[in-house]
C-alpha cells in the first residue's frame, strides 16, 4: 500500500497557516491592540460545539480533530463502510465521494485501517482491490485537495462575514459572553450566506480557526466560533427540513423536485404546520442558550407538549442526518446539535 496520506502535512499546515493569516486580519481590521476587552475562560477545556456539555480530551485540540488518537469501534465501523462503498465505487465516482467525507478518508488511520483490512482478506482478489483503492484515493486526494485550498479561500471570507457579527458595531471589539444581540446577529449573518457555501469547507475552516484560536489561548474566540458551529447547525437543519419536504413531495407525486417544491409550499400554506414543527423551527433559528426558556415556555402555555416536539425532532434526526455523509462533518456537527437539543428538551420531562 502507498503511504498514508497525511492531513497535517502539507493540506492541514496550510489550513492552519491561511486561518491564523484570516484571524490576524480579521482582528486588525476590527480593533487595534487587544481583540477582546472582556473575556473569561468558560470555553477552555470544553468542547468544540456546546461549551457547558462536558470537558475536552487532554490533546488540546477542536472537538474535531480526531486523527491522534486510536479510532473508536463507531470510528472503525464508519470507515469500514467507507471503504466498502469507495472499493466497489467507479473511478469516475471517487472525487466527489471524497470530498464529501474527506475528513475520514484523508486520514493517516484510513489508509491504516485498509492495510489491515487487506491483512486479514483470505481472498487474492480483495486485497488486490483494496491494494488499488489506496492507491486510487491517494491520488484522487492530490485533485480533491487542489480543489479544496480553492474553495477554503471562499469559505474564509465567509466565515470571516459571520464572526464579524460577534463584533461590537460601534467599538469592533469583541466581548464575551456575548451579548444576545451579538448571537442573534450570527445567527441572522448565517442565513444570510447562500446553502451552497454551508459545506465541508465552510467546517474545515472553523475547525482551523478554532485550532488556532485555542493554541493562542484565545478563549473567547473559542467561544464564538461554537456559537458559529452552533448557528452552522441550526440554520443547515431547518433547510434540511425544507428541502426534506420537497424530495418527499416530489416522491409520492412522480413530479420533479422544482413541481413538488411548488405543490409542498401550496399545501403549506392551507394547512397549519404542527405545534411541534411550529416550535423546532423557533429553537432551530435561535441562540442554543435560550433552548430551555423557550421549551419551558412553549410547554407550560400549552404551545407544543413535550411528545410532539420530540417526535418532530426525531424525525427531523432521522430524515436530516442519516440523508448526510456518513463521517463527514456536516453529519458530525448536526448529528451533535440535535442530540444535544433532544437532551435539553428530555431535561424539561423531569
Amino acid at each position: 500500500l502507498p503511504p498514508p496520506f497525511n492531513p497535517h502535512t502539507p493540506h492541514y499546515t496550510m489550513l492552519m497557516k491561511k486561518a491564523g493569516l484570516s484571524l490576524f486580519l480579521l482582528l486588525s481590521s476590527l480593533t487595534e491592540g487587544s481583540a477582546f476587552v472582556s473575556c473569561n475562560a468558560s470555553c477552555k477545556g470544553k468542547k468544540a460545539f456546546f461549551a457547558s456539555s462536558g470537558p475536552r480530551s487532554s490533546l488540546g485540540e477542536s472537538g474535531l480533530e480526531g486523527n491522534r488518537r486510536a479510532p473508536t469501534p463507531n470510528e472503525i465501523a464508519i470507515m469500514d463502510e467507507m471503504i466498502t462503498k469507495l472499493a466497489n465505487a467507479q473511478p469516475t465516482e471517487l472525487p466527489n465521494a471524497v470530498s464529501k467525507a474527506i475528513r475520514v478518508v484523508s486520514s493517516p488511520q484510513f489508509f491504516m485501517r485498509i492495510a489491515q483490512r487487506s491483512d486479514m482478506e483470505q481472498d487474492e482478489e480483495q486485497k488486490e482491490k483494496l491494494s488499488v483503492l489506496a492507491s486510487n484515493i491517494a491520488r484522487t486526494l492530490e485533485a480533491v485537495v487542489s480543489t479544496t485550498e480553492n474553495r477554503l479561500d471562499e469559505r474564509s471570507k465567509e466565515v470571516e462575514q459571520v464572526v464579524k457579527a460577534a463584533a461590537e458595531p460601534d467599538t469592533g471589539e469583541f466581548l464575551w459572553p456575548l451579548t444576545p444581540e451579538r448571537c442573534e446577529a450570527i445567527q441572522a449573518e448565517m442565513r444570510k450566506l447562500d446553502p451552497g457555501a454551508l459545506d465541508e469547507s465552510f467546517l474545515l475552516t472553523i475547525d482551523a480557526w478554532m485550532n488556532k484560536s485555542m493554541q493562542d489561548g484565545m478563549d473567547g474566540m473559542v467561544g464564538i466560533l461554537q456559537k458559529v458551529l452552533q448557528a452552522y447547525a441550526g440554520t443547515a437543519v431547518s433547510r434540511a427540513r425544507d428541502a426534506l419536504a420537497t424530495q418527499v413531495g416530489a416522491a409520492v407525486t412522480g413530479t420533479s423536485e422544482q413541481e413538488a417544491e411548488a405543490i409542498v409550499s401550496e399545501a403549506q400554506a392551507s394547512k397549519a404546520p404542527s405545534s411541534g414543527a411550529i416550535v423546532l423551527e423557533k429553537l432551530l433559528a435561535m441562540d442554543t442558550e435560550t433552548w430551555d426558556s423557550e421549551i419551558r415556555n412553549a410547554v407550560s402555555s400549552e404551545e407544543v407538549k413535550l411528545t410532539e416536539l420530540k417526535s418532530e425532532l426525531q424525525g427531523t434526526m432521522e430524515g436530516v442526518v442519516l440523508g448526510l455523509e456518513n463521517g463527514s462533518m456536516m453529519q458530525q456537527v448536526q448529528a451533535e446539535y440535535l442530540r444535544e437539543l433532544m437532551t435539553r428538551i428530555e431535561a424539561a420531562s423531569d
